[in-house]
């Protein structure tokens, strides 16, 4: 295992406790609502939703400690948050407490959705960057894989298997918090940050056998000059602006978080059994990480935009699918299956390359505040969308008019990637930089 890929794979391990915490909350659902007897309103603002609106505070400042005091130590901090979150919430006494245990889990998930893809951006080479970062993703589907076969697996443990099914989440965050002390720290943050060139050269050439070049050297530099720096929402980084705007923006018009976070509930919703339907939830989690992995393979072959114009396609045939089915009342297993095709799409596509791409289209100095934007857009939204789901699932005559709005979202999404998204595979962070700011 080469040095740069064991350091990306710890620092993804951010994404594996993302994804475990995000989709766990899925198993205990119904359990807690039936258990605190509580509204469908109350359920979507408090009991679901909190840590998502946990994540989005943490997707709004984390630029603060990733430029302040470094992207490593805000990954330890990251892991101190999951940590707390997942002992807090198993232990809860009532909705309030979970709720807010939660929340701080919630929030070192946005965090960490700033730190991480930001940190392997900046260690890796140009033409291993799209997969090193896609690791993080990788771990996410991981994840989610995992808090669905949990979720399976405790579903009948003790009196109150919720409990259990939410803090064991203890045992990998204190996993990920071991390793993530062992990696080293950003070198172009030392370098912008601290001005420690021998530093950043010592931490380049631990990490690729190599220091820097001149050449090298000279464009990090260049793009790091502060006589050149201005503001994040300035008129020179309007375009990256709203790409990063609209790729979230999409991301989470497509529905994902929604249904993922209410997997159990739909499939019941279609007929499935309650066991059925956990089963296929994990079934949802095993086509995530396949198709996550062939996106992971193909992401530095063919690029961003490739595999977002499938993705994009993919979403339209499937959301289309999944509405008509529900609204023609098909039985069987049809609807299952077109969600699994759902979950395929959005996993080569937005999946793998949200946190790639947004990583990468944003300057040394405002890397993380540019991840930061995009990702709060990215969680402002998901929180939204999953606050109102229960609602939406009990006031629609069918939940197929649901799933018809997010696929007419996905088609401006195709049209978003064939008209306005660039590609950057195989270009450095500093080309990119000057690509971006001066072509439009």
């Amino acid at each position: 295992m080469s040095k740069i890929f064991k350091i990306s794979l710890i620092s993804a391990l951010a994404g594996f406790l993302f994804g475990f915490d995000t989709v766990v909350i899925s198993g205990a659902d119904q359990q807690l609502q039936n258990l605190w007897n509580t509204s469908d309103l109350f359920h979507g603002t408090f009991v679901m939703s909190m840590a998502l609106w946990g994540t989005v505070l943490g997707a709004i400042f984390a630029s603060y400690p990733c430029d302040h005091f470094g992207r490593k130590n805000t990954l330890i901090g990251i892991g101190f948050l999951y940590l707390i979150s997942a002992l807090g919430s198993g232990l809860a006494i009532d909705a309030y407490s979970f709720s807010f245990f939660r929340f701080i889990g919630g929030v070192g998930v946005g965090a960490s959705t700033i730190a991480a893809p930001t940190y392997v951006s900046e260690i890796a080479p140009a033409d291993k960057r799209g997969r090193l970062v896609a690791l993080y993703q990788f771990n996410l589907v991981f994840g989610i894989l995992i808090a669905f076969i949990s979720n399976f697996l405790l579903k009948d443990f003790g009196s109150q298997p919720w409990r259990w099914m939410v803090g064991i989440e203890a045992i990998p965050a204190a996993f990920y918090l071991i390793g993530i002390v062992t990696v080293p720290k950003s070198p172009r943050w030392v370098l912008f940050k601290k001005k420690n060139l021998k530093q950043a050269q010592i931490i380049f050439k631990e990490i690729n056998g190599k220091e820097l070049s001149d050449s090298e050297l000279a464009e990090i530099q260049a793009d790091q000059d502060p006589e050149k720096q201005k503001p994040l929402f300035s008129k020179t980084y309007r375009f990256p602006i709203l790409l990063a705007f609209l790729l979230a923006f999409f991301n989470q018009l497509s529905g994902i978080n929604a249904f993922l976070y209410y997997a159990p509930r739909i499939f019941e919703t279609a007929g499935l059994q309650e066991s059925a339907a956990l089963l296929s939830s994990i079934g949802i989690g095993a086509t995530n990480l396949i198709f996550t992995l062939l996106g992971l393979y193909l992401i530095d072959r063919v690029g961003r935009r490739i595999l977002m114009l499938i993705g994009s396609i993919g979403y339209i045939i499937s959301l289309s699918l999944v509405a008509i089915a529900f609204i023609e009342s098909w039985q069987g297993m049809s609807i299952p299956i077109f969600l699994f095709l759902f979950i395929a799409s959005h996993a080569i596509g937005q999946g793998a390359v949200i946190w790639v791409f947004i990583s990468e289209i944003f300057p040394d100095s405002l890397r993380a505040q540019g991840q930061s934007f995009g990702s709060s857009v990215h969680w402002v939204l998901a929180a939204l969308i999953t606050l109102v789901m229960p609602i939406a699932l009990s006031a629609f005559p069918n939940p197929g008019y649901v799933f018809l709005l997010f696929a007419g979202m996905m088609v401006f999404q195709l049209l978003f990637v064939l008209f306005m998204m660039p590609e950057t595979k195989g270009i450095s962070l500093e080309r990119l930089s000057k690509l971006l700011t001066q072509e439009k």
